[in-house]
């Protein structure tokens, strides 16, 4: 398993980490989801696979999105560290 992190500012500075238990991207693929296709029949836009890309977190819409297309739940993609 592959995990990517990424760190979000909440409000009172201090940073909370995400982690990809998955490789999104990859996940994608095997299931079909090519980058090209994505951006083709508009399932995630650029910035969305980008952030993947980079590890960065995406947004509840393309999280949800993502969830669709893996038919999983949000927290079998992501996972909280302090």
């Amino acid at each position: 398993m592959n995990e990517k992190s990424c760190t979000i500012n909440n409000r009172k500075g201090v940073k909370d980490l995400l982690k990809y238990k998955i490789d999104v991207l990859e996940s994608l693929k095997e299931a079909g989801y090519t980058t090209t296709r994505l951006r083709r029949e508009k399932l995630l836009n650029e910035s969305a696979i980008q952030y993947l890309r980079e590890g960065k977190p995406v947004g509840p819409v393309p999280l949800n999105q993502i969830c669709k297309l893996l038919d999983m739940q949000p927290g079998n993609i992501l996972k909280y560290v302090e």
